[in-house]
């Protein structure tokens, strides 16, 4: 028969295996977590960039909807909801702007969304700091 410290003993071992278990497994998934980010980083570093220009018809939670104009070897002229990179975009951005973004080829998330002075669709060249930005 086990002696009451034997079994304390065996307790307090199989507890520190159980902690070590668990911060190697939380350790492994940061690890798969942020290779994840990183590796998506770099795909729309590789991914070619195109520039958006669109009218937003709607703002819900879920991103804007955009009457986009055509984007040449992206996208056809076509209204529909694009997600955002920035939520912080849905609070500055309103129905009946004019808005120029960042897409990346295999990705329909509006980058950089800015908005464009009424009549204008492509920002003059050196003037990006002018333009109301949503960065």
């Amino acid at each position: 028969m086990k002696s009451k410290s034997e079994s304390q003993e065996r307790l307090k071992l199989m507890n520190t295996k159980r902690n070590i278990l668990a911060a190697v497994l939380a350790l492994a998934c940061l690890f798969a977590v942020t290779s994840f980010a990183q590796d998506k980083d770099k795909a729309k570093g590789k991914a070619k960039s195109y520039t958006f220009h669109g009218k937003v018809t709607g703002v819900t939670e879920k991103g804007l909807t955009v009457n986009g104009e055509k984007v040449e070897g992206w996208m056809d002229a076509m209204t529909m909801t694009y997600p955002v990179e920035k939520p912080d975009v849905l609070k500055m951005v309103k129905v009946g702007d004019q808005i120029m973004a960042t897409v990346y080829e295999g990705d329909m998330t509006l980058h950089n969304v800015m908005t464009m002075p009424s009549g204008k669709t492509t920002m003059p060249s050196g003037k990006a700091d002018t333009q109301k930005s949503t960065k």
